[in-house]
């Protein structure tokens, strides 16, 4: 089973759309001690990194303590920033730090007429090789929607430039990220919905 986080910010709609064409069985928990049964967790987001403020200390522990504990966790946009120490968006805010780095603000760019926020399909240029991105290919174009990005490190498996070249996906051991919306980007972002899913099978089976 696949806990899919509500904390009042996500696209919890599109998300199971996307999960139920894929076959998965999810739930959504009201407690954080729900998270003990999950075969995997999903943390999705929209909008500002505030807003992750209302996964107070238990879902904190919990979701950390998950993922410590081997639980494949998967951050969707501002859940993917969550994953990280902080933003600049809400700097009194922490992220859940199992990522390092912090978050900054997209600069735009008026010579190439590159606005901010960030909105629309855009191409991955894949840094090395993850089990997240099986199946695709470098170039592959995948639909963003943000002001804010997380930085290009060791973790960065697949990146993308709009005015900033920032991480737009991450991957280390269990912990995986993606700044874009997979929900919402066509059968590259069901292949890595479906790439997780198979990630929690395998590492279930462990």
């Amino acid at each position: 089973m696949i806990a899919l986080v509500d904390y009042g910010a996500g696209n919890l709609t599109s998300v199971r759309k996307a999960l139920s064409a894929l076959g998965a069985e999810f739930m959504t928990p009201a407690a954080p001690a729900e998270l003990s049964d999950a075969r995997a967790v999903i943390v999705p987001g929209v909008g500002h990194f505030a807003a992750t403020g209302a996964l107070d200390d238990s879902w904190r522990e919990a979701i950390g303590d998950a993922a410590r504990a081997g639980t494949p966790l998967f951050g969707i946009c501002v859940g993917m920033q969550w994953l990280f120490e902080g933003s600049d968006e809400a700097p009194g805010v922490a992220g859940l730090g199992v990522m390092k780095g912090r978050i900054a603000r997209l600069a735009g760019d008026a010579e190439q007429r590159l606005k901010v926020p960030h909105v629309g399909w855009n191409a991955l240029d894949f840094t090395r090789e993850a089990r997240l991105l099986q199946g695709l290919d470098s170039g592959a174009q995948v639909y963003f929607t943000h002001s804010y990005a997380a930085p290009v490190t060791d973790d960065c498996v697949a990146r993308t430039s709009h005015a900033n070249t920032f991480a737009a996906a991450v991957e280390r051991d269990n912990v995986f990220g993606v700044q874009f919306h997979p929900e919402k980007s066509g059968d590259a972002g069901l292949q890595i919905l479906r790439n997780f899913l198979e990630i929690a099978r395998q590492d279930a089976r462990r």
